[in-house]
């Protein structure tokens, strides 16, 4: 596929979701492009990095899903490594069993491409950093879109220098490109019929359930809930967040419960920051599985937002919240 022929393909699917690229995702496009242009395998790789909502991944999978190559893989940052930790545990009585479980992952792709990457976690850097250069040293192409510079990775400063061999790994070997735009398009989005974009945020009293309360259990692990009924997941915030949860289980719950319901949600700063960390990472999770949810809250999202842009890495999960509808006043009668 041509140059030329992969941006107009770009366009199409654009013009099919009922908008136009605009001019920073078109300088981005222009280098992206380029992919379709060299042979599988000695495509040089590219890190797309921009505040939230600019269409970094909108983008991204556009050129993925135009070209023609069957050795690709696309994947989101919380699912491949929840999958890769699995990984290493079937390899665990093996002396490499972190090699092994990235030679499975990767299988036998020339392009892999990383949706929403970022680190915070100091043993995902470590597996990070190995995954790449595995990547690098094999001559697959690597696509990453992420909300943050390279130098940015893994922002707490006592860990910071534990990623940087990847920081070092991606800056020798990927393009790192800025998508700069005026417009978070999130937040100009009046579609709320679909995935987690049809959920609400409300400050009125939740419905009541008749339903006895109920637990969750996952890797031999017990988790308390509000209900479980119909397919459906109701937790309180603390449920969430105050207890000792992780992507895994958001994982898990994201792809067995069709809907969710969180109560409870007081302001972003009136917790600890491991729970404001958990709240983040199920807003992740539930974005990317596109789970309607709605939130019922002490406060009105703006309050919420306000508080939670204190801490830096939150932006990306403020943009997501304004895909909700927000609702306030006397208690409402529940959704049908």
């Amino acid at each position: 596929m041509g140059k030329d022929e992969l941006i107009r393909a770009v366009e199409a699917a654009a013009s099919v979701d009922g908008f136009s690229l605009d001019s920073a995702q078109r300088a981005v496009l222009d280098r992206l492009s380029m992919l379709g242009t060299e042979p599988a395998g000695a495509a040089r790789s590219v890190y797309v990095h921009g505040e939230s909502g600019r269409g970094k991944s909108w983008l991204a999978d556009a050129v993925y899903t135009a070209l023609p190559l069957r050795e690709k893989s696309r994947v989101h940052f919380h699912g491949f490594f929840h999958e890769l930790h699995r990984s290493i545990q079937r390899h665990r009585g093996e002396p490499d069993a972190a090699d092994r479980a990235i030679e499975d992952a990767i299988g036998n792709s020339r392009l892999l491409f990383f949706d929403e990457l970022h680190v915070h976690d100091p043993g995902d850097a470590r597996l990070l950093t190995r995954l790449l250069d595995h990547a690098f040293t094999r001559k697959v192409t690597v696509l990453a879109t992420s909300n943050y510079a390279p130098d940015d990775l893994l922002p707490d400063p006592d860990w910071h220098h534990i990623f940087e061999p990847g920081i070092a790994l991606i800056t020798a070997n990927m393009d790192v490109l800025a998508l700069r735009g005026p417009t978070d398009y999130r937040t100009v989005t009046d579609d709320h019929t679909r995935g987690f974009a049809s959920g609400i945020w409300s400050t009125r009293t939740p419905p009541r359930t008749t339903a006895s309360p109920s637990s969750l259990t996952l890797n031999g692990r017990v988790f308390p809930a509000t209900s479980t009924d119909d397919g459906q997941l109701s937790v309180t915030f603390d449920q969430l967040c105050r207890t000792p949860t992780s992507t895994i289980e958001y994982l898990r719950w994201a792809r067995d419960f069709g809907s969710w319901t969180v109560t409870d949600v007081p302001r972003f700063d009136a917790v600890d920051p491991p729970a404001q960390q958990r709240f983040i990472n199920a807003i992740d999770v539930l974005v990317a599985e596109d789970v309607p949810v709605d939130f019922y809250a002490h406060v009105d999202l703006d309050e919420f937002l306000e508080a939670a842009s204190r801490r830096p890495d939150a932006s990306r999960m403020t943009s997501r919240m304004r895909l909700l509808e927000t609702v306030s006043g006397e208690p409402i009668i529940p959704k049908a």
